[in-house]
């Protein structure tokens, strides 16, 4: 019954330990990369797609039937 009343700060508790424990034992990988094996690629300008509509307005009396 103790247990349950408490069950907050348990969880708050855990939560913390989880987190001290994941920061301390977190490292940052270190990747060394041969400036040999990097290659550069340039990109080919590409042409932008274009979407032309065409099509009549509608008059005030084509919306107002619409509606």
């Amino acid at each position: 019954m103790n247990v349950l009343k408490n069950m907050e700060v348990i969880f708050a508790a855990a939560a913390s330990l989880a987190l001290v424990t994941t920061y301390a034992t977190a490292s940052a990988p270190v990747i060394e990369v041969p400036a040999a094996a990097v290659a550069t690629v340039a990109a080919a300008p590409a042409k932008m797609p274009v979407v032309v509509v065409a099509a009549k307005r509608l008059t005030a009396a084509e919306k107002a039937a619409l509606i």
